[in-house]
């Protein structure tokens, strides 16, 4: 059986309904279990169990500070080898985002996938053309964006789950591999016009007073976080392109400005009336 962590988030749902949709038999984990779930929480050290799984999908539990993401993934990780998984799927980082303020979680995680002695392989996705759109900001008729002419090579995040499905599915043919998972270059710019309106580029300090003063609900990592992949893409460190998205699933990926292009076009203020 392949169980995938996380299933209640955005790309661990996406996953086990790709790897449903294949008939494949596949589960989720859930620290809130839904119907045919198993509860996972990686909090919870004395509660967790993988007996009974053949491949896991472990989706990175990123949402918290590095110390407390790794701990996580080694005690899941010990605990894959103590229950007999028989291999492990772990969604990394793009290799092009190591100078991003969350990369020492995500590479510190490989090293403790190589060393846990399990079969192995790693993900490293790029970062969701979601993502990219839910960053753009609206300014009246306008975008802003402190990515300047920057551009990221985005994936759609389905495009990442059925990638993973494909791997927990034939995890055989996939052990040892690290593959880069990175989409086509889209900038603010492209946004700003496939929308018809003006991008205004704003500067990083600016960004950052930002999040540190105009954005509530933050947790302390994610202002330093979101400003490092702002000036990743506006410095053409995140613009870097693979194929081995496109080999992995056979078919042409979906447009990530498209998708970037209706996120944020699904926040644009209303008029008045």
């Amino acid at each position: 059986m392949i169980l995938v962590t996380g299933a209640n988030g955005n790309l661990g749902s996406a996953t086990l309904a790709a790897l449903r949709a294949r008939g494949v038999a596949a589960t989720g984990g859930s620290r809130t279990p839904g119907d045919g779930m198993r509860r996972l929480d990686f909090d919870d050290h004395a509660d967790l169990d993988l007996t009974g799984v053949s491949t896991l999908v472990l989706i990175s539990a990123g949402y918290a500070e590095d110390d407390q993401v790794v701990g996580r993934h080694a005690k899941v990780l010990d605990t894959a080898v103590r229950d007999g998984v028989g291999h492990v799927v772990y969604t990394s980082l793009t290799t092009a985002g190591d100078h991003l303020g969350f990369a020492p979680a995500h590479r510190a995680t490989e090293r403790l996938v190589r060393a846990s002695g399990l079969p192995w392989t790693v993900l490293r996705n790029g970062l969701y053309a979601e993502l990219f759109g839910g960053l753009l900001m609206w300014a009246g008729d306008s975008i802003e964006s402190p990515f300047g002419g920057g551009a990221l090579a985005a994936v759609v995040r389905e495009d990442l789950a059925d990638a993973a499905a494909i791997v927990a599915v034939s995890p055989a043919g996939h052990s040892g591999r690290v593959y880069d998972l990175v989409g086509t270059p889209v900038t603010a710019g492209r946004v700003a016009d496939r929308l018809g309106v003006p991008h205004h580029v704003i500067g990083l300090g600016e960004y950052r007073r930002r999040l540190l003063d105009e954005t509530p609900g933050l947790l302390p990592f994610q202002p330093p976080m979101l400003a490092s992949i702002a000036t990743g893409i506006r410095h053409g460190f995140l613009d870097g392109t693979a194929p081995d998205l496109t080999d992995l699933l056979g078919r042409p990926a979906r447009d990530p400005l498209a998708t970037a292009v209706a996120v944020v076009s699904a926040t644009r203020p209303r008029a008045s009336v």
